[in-house]
């Protein structure tokens, strides 16, 4: 969001006058007492200058035969007047150090491919989460934040994941839409394995996000923090 956009923001909750009026200044405070966070303008003050990535969830006939991945889905619905075109994107957000969002939205009329995206960004700011990272492959124990500090779990649907911590070097070793919130997450090395149909792309994206929020909630011995250097959010 263009920073004359914030500057004029006027904020519609409690949450919202904090942050203008100072009194949060780090985005961290909001997840330590479990505040909601319901206007996207928060996050453009606390966390400036986040990335996106479109996840391809559209699909068109390619030459030959077979699907060509686009960034938006359009479906069709028939009224009097003729066909009405929907369209819907679906973002990630981060900060590539930590912190990660998902969200998905639709519009409709002249400039619908555009307008999905930008509600679609403001959904994923909505949803933003700080990732605990950490070294706990046991074939590195370099105690840097470059991986996961365990193996986790993750389920969207039909769709289940599994990650597990890769030593430094490995890279990521998972398909290229899950690269984009990897990523942006701020992980560098991890494995993969996957149990379902993975065409769905949104619930796939949706299985690993949901796989960073049940590690959040592990609780994880201070003796193993310390030897993996387990950190939640930024450096």
């Amino acid at each position: 969001m263009p920073e004359e956009q914030v500057k004029d923001w006027t904020p519609k909750t409690e949450l919202g006058q904090d942050v203008v009026d100072g009194k949060v200044t780090y985005i961290d405070e909001i997840f330590e007492k479990g505040r909601r966070i319901m206007e996207p303008e928060i996050v453009d003050m606390l966390l400036p200058n986040l990335d996106h990535e479109l996840i391809l969830i559209g699909g068109s006939p390619g030459k030959g035969g077979g699907i060509r991945r686009t960034p938006a889905k359009r479906t069709a619905k028939m009224h009097k007047s003729g066909r009405k075109y929907k369209m819907s994107a679906f973002v990630v957000v981060g900060n590539r150090n930590g912190y990660v969002g998902v969200g998905r939205d639709e519009a409709t009329g002249s400039g619908a491919f555009r307008t999905a995206i930008e509600k679609a960004i403001e959904d994923a700011k909505l949803n933003i989460i700080p990732i605990r990272r950490g070294c706990g492959s046991w074939e590195c124990e370099c105690g840097s934040p470059h991986s996961l500090p365990t193996e986790i779990e993750g389920k969207e649907g039909s769709i289940r994941v599994k990650i597990k911590p890769a030593p430094r070097g490995v890279g990521l070793v998972v398909s290229d839409e899950v690269k984009k919130i990897m990523e942006l997450a701020g992980i560098e090395d991890c494995w993969m394995q996957t149990f379902g149909e993975t065409r769905t792309r949104v619930n796939f994206i949706g299985a690993v996000y949901n796989a960073f929020k049940n590690l959040n909630q592990l609780k994880i011995d201070e003796d193993f923090k310390e030897k993996a250097g387990v950190i939640m959010g930024a450096v």
